[in-house]
């Protein structure tokens, strides 16, 4: 989890199964205080996918997506998908793709320039993003309680980041997200999407406010929201409310003798 990638837990929900999907750059460590308390009722994997975390640095995802790109496309194993804060936008329906071929100098000169002026870009501004200053700096504006920023939370954010290939993880996300923009949407995951979803929303988020949560439940009507007095991490500022608002969702949700996961 860094100033860029900064987005609150995913949940994807099977049976009596609960996966936490965690960030490019944070790790389960974040699921602190709300492992525990699910664990009294449900099976619980906190894990760091590949990419993720402190696991081998990959080409990566956002967690938003992955759980719900997994739900939409395994619905015989996954019954219900929580997000809390979500990133991820809604497409342009007026946006028009046109693709050209590629000339010679595109493909041997201007593509190479480019690849290696993001590089250079990227590579300085992943490490700005990473310095335990700067991290606690981002954090401070997102969460409503200050209180809650603490040197162990910033390590959760910094050590995964030092990881050293966690740079080239940083570049992949942010050239494939840049090139691909139009096509990984909300809309176009959410069309797809079978189980019911989940919203627990920190409202005074000030980078993904709750006219977003409204918009996803327009669009996908089969959309529960809880909204929470938070910032951009409800789980961690109010774990209590949090948890209880994913508990009584989960009790909500059918249940089956046979266990599933994703």
């Amino acid at each position: 989890m860094l100033p860029s990638s900064m987005e609150a837990k995913r949940y994807c929900c099977s049976r009596r199964t609960c996966s936490f999907i965690g960030n490019p750059f944070n790790s389960v460590i974040c699921d602190l205080y709300n492992i525990p308390e699910l664990a009294k009722k449900y099976k619980v994997y906190a894990v760091d996918l590949l990419g993720f975390g402190w696991s081998d640095k990959a080409l990566i995802d956002l967690g938003g997506f992955t759980a719900l790109v997994s739900a939409s496309g395994l619905p015989e194993q996954v019954v219900g998908v929580a997000l809390l804060n979500s990133a991820g936008q809604f497409g342009n329906a007026k946006a028009e793709t046109t693709e050209s071929e590629e000339t010679v100098l595109q493909k041997f000169i201007l593509n190479p320039l480019k690849t290696v002026f993001q590089r250079v870009v990227l590579g300085f501004l992943f490490w700005q993003a990473k310095q335990p200053a700067r991290v606690k700096s981002v954090l401070k504006s997102v969460y409503i309680n200050a209180s809650n920023v603490d040197d162990y939370l910033v390590e959760s954010i910094t050590r995964p980041a030092d990881d050293p290939n966690a740079g080239e993880v940083y570049y992949r996300l942010m050239t494939r997200f840049m090139s691909n923009q139009t096509k990984y949407t909300l809309d176009s995951v959410l069309s797809k999407l079978s189980c019911p979803l989940l919203l627990v929303w920190g409202d005074l988020d000030p980078w993904v406010g709750p006219a977003k949560a409204i918009r996803i439940k327009e669009f996908y009507p089969n959309t529960s929201i809880v909204n929470l007095q938070a910032g951009h991490c409800p789980h961690d500022e109010v774990p209590e409310l949090a948890n209880k608002a994913l508990l009584d969702w989960l009790s909500t949700l059918p249940s089956a003798s046979t266990v599933q996961t994703v």
